[in-house]
């Protein structure tokens, strides 16, 4: 029965998508007709009788059932409509930007699996876990960050590289690279932390005894660790789907996530539904490709069975350098709340960093550390609200694992950006909407963790005990499984706060969260692009305070999960003395029990 479910909710999800970008015309608040007119000819007056004729003529004066109808029926033939804005065919430029996002998506693959042999080249070797924190922060990094820094000192500062255009394999290069790097320190980490287990797994002893080579055991090892590993391989591909949007914004690539951006600017809801239909197929098309590659990798005899993943070895942090990088954040937004972060003084635009303007001054001479600093708010803030709401339904999809299955395959498939986009051409840019998209994708990892813990404190047995004597199912609910599922699922919503407000600062970078003159931190990035030539400070502030963030949230994480594994072990240390005490022992015990209950 629960694979009909998760099927049948998948099945709801991709259909409500689907529903919702056909209907967009509708659902953007907006008067459709009067956009066209303002793209077809700005100086005409909006008069009823030439907003009636664009209705009649785009079909809009039909409802919005028939006019999801008739774009439904088009997409069966292949015609995604035409622009509002151009008035050309959607489905050429959506093929064009496609292509050109293909190849991008491409190259950058080719660089993330370069990464992950170089990190997990010493493991083969050693044969113990060497990638680290190294490798968490890469993959935390967000990909327009790395793309602005590349931008800022390779392009700019050394010159090495082009900065912006798609023209040869020269421009490829950055882009690529800001794309691949977190995806590789991802894929690397993932396997580099599992291979360790594998290599002290009986079978690899027997092999080297009997005189295996370390290139065949190697291989061997990786075999056996890849088929649970695959599906985080494929969500990793989904990734690189929602970061080539930014990527292509900041270097301005054709490809189809800024084709898609553009048309939800402008109000081009044709382009824009052939633009985030390609990018949901594109996704979906990785996710069926990564299981199918599991399958092949599992083999006939192993497909139906739940293989689980070896178990992982703990990242070992020193407490100082979470608690460092605290500190250093900490201390720079306690300074900037200080500070006014509207306050305009033309006279100081663009000014370098002094005592007056510790980080220096934007375009419009207002002090960064004081946007800095309240942006965290904003920012942060956000964040915690979001992480609140994917907590509460977490919790409640955790009795409900397989109703939440299907629909969580349709979330791990759409990346923040691309709802994003959706959202904000529906209910318009802003933080709302913003915290909205990032919520709507954030919940499936912590219900996961929820749905199994809620199946492992059913199963226990002191629970069967409560039953037994007569519990009702309200008192077992109450005190016992949610006491002990709340615990650790809020501990794992509140692991992923750095994390959301990353998204959060992506879809501010990208003009789709809080807008100006709104002091947040990926709109500041984003503001501070326009002169990073001049005054290259203003971008390094939000820059620099986002990768803090990362690094944060990696050691942070890191530590936690490491402290929590060394009182596992402790644990179950003791647990194993208790079961080796001599049965004289115990006997002596029950027996002096025995004589005081009969005393």
């Amino acid at each position: 029965m629960r694979p009909t479910a998760a099927g049948f909710t998948r099945a709801v999800a991709l259909l409500g998508v689907v529903a919702a970008v056909g209907l967009l015309p509708w659902l953007s608040g907006r008067d459709p007709a009067l956009t066209v007119l303002r793209a077809r000819s700005a100086e005409q007056e909006p008069t009823r009788e030439a907003l009636d004729a664009i209705r009649r003529d785009l079909g809009l004066d039909a409802g919005p059932l028939s006019l999801l109808g008739s774009w439904a029926a088009r997409l069966a033939h292949g015609d995604l409509g035409t622009s509002w804005v151009s008035g050309t065919d959607v489905l050429p430029s959506v093929a064009a930007g496609l292509q050109v996002s293909l190849a991008l998506m491409g190259a950058a693959l080719g660089v993330a699996v370069l990464l992950a042999v170089v990190l997990v080249a010493p493991v083969l070797r050693r044969g113990h876990a060497s990638a680290g924190a190294g490798a968490a922060m890469l993959a935390a990094v967000p990909e327009f960050l790395l793309a602005t820094v590349g931008l800022l000192v390779c392009g700019v500062w050394l010159g090495w590289l082009p900065t912006s255009g798609w023209q040869g394999p020269q421009h490829l290069v950055l882009p690529a690279v800001a794309l691949g790097v977190p995806a590789g320190g991802l894929l690397g980490r993932l396997v580099a932390d599992a291979l360790p287990a594998v290599l002290e797994e009986r079978w690899v002893e027997l092999w080297r005894g009997a005189g295996v080579g370390r290139a065949r055991i190697s291989a061997a090892a990786l075999r056996r660790v890849l088929p649970p590993l695959v599906p985080q391989f494929g969500m990793a591909a989904v990734g690189l789907t929602g970061g080539a949007v930014a990527v292509e914004t900041v270097f301005a690539i054709p490809g189809i996530g800024r084709t898609a951006l553009g048309a939800a600017k402008s109000q081009d809801l044709p382009l824009l539904q052939g633009s985030v239909l390609a990018l949901l197929l594109l996704g979906l098309v990785t996710g069926a490709t990564a299981a199918s590659a599991r399958r092949r990798l599992l083999g006939p005899a192993l497909r139906d069975a739940s293989l689980q993943p070896p178990p992982a070895h703990p990242v070992r942090v020193r407490p100082a350098i979470p608690l460092t990088l605290a500190a250093v954040l900490l201390t720079a937004i306690g300074w900037g709340l200080l500070r006014d972060p509207y306050a305009v003084h033309t006279a100081a635009r663009l000014a370098r960093p002094s005592w007056a303007h510790p980080l220096g001054t934007d375009g419009l001479g207002r002090d960064v550390l004081a946007r800095l600093g309240h942006g965290a708010a904003t920012t942060v803030g956000t964040a915690a609200a979001v992480c609140l709401l994917s907590l509460v339904v977490s919790l409640a999809l955790g009795f409900l694992p397989g109703v939440a299955a299907g629909a969580a395959d349709i979330a791990n498939a759409l990346p923040p950006v691309i709802v994003g986009i959706l959202v904000a051409a529906a209910a318009g840019p802003g933080t709302g909407g913003a915290a909205l998209a990032v919520a709507l994708i954030s919940w499936p990892p912590p219900a996961a963790h929820a749905a199994a813990l809620v199946q492992e404190v059913r199963a226990s047995a002191y629970l069967t005990a409560q039953r037994a004597i007569g519990a009702s199912p309200s008192w077992i609910l109450t005190r016992h499984v949610l006491p002990s599922v709340a615990a650790p699922v809020a501990r794992h919503a509140l692991l992923r706060l750095p994390g959301i407000a990353l998204a959060l600062a992506s879809l501010g970078f990208l003009g789709l969260g809080a807008q100006p003159p709104a002091p947040e931190w990926g709109l500041l990035l984003d503001e501070s692009r326009a002169y990073v030539e001049r005054a290259p400070w203003a971008a390094l502030s939000p820059a620099v305070a986002l990768a803090l963030l990362a690094g944060l949230a990696v050691t942070g994480a890191a530590y936690t999960q490491g402290r929590g594994a060394a009182r596992t072990a402790k644990d179950r240390t003791t647990t194993n003395r208790k079961n080796q005490m001599p049965k004289t022992t115990k006997t002596t015990k029950t027996m002096n029990k025995e004589t005081l209950v009969g005393v």
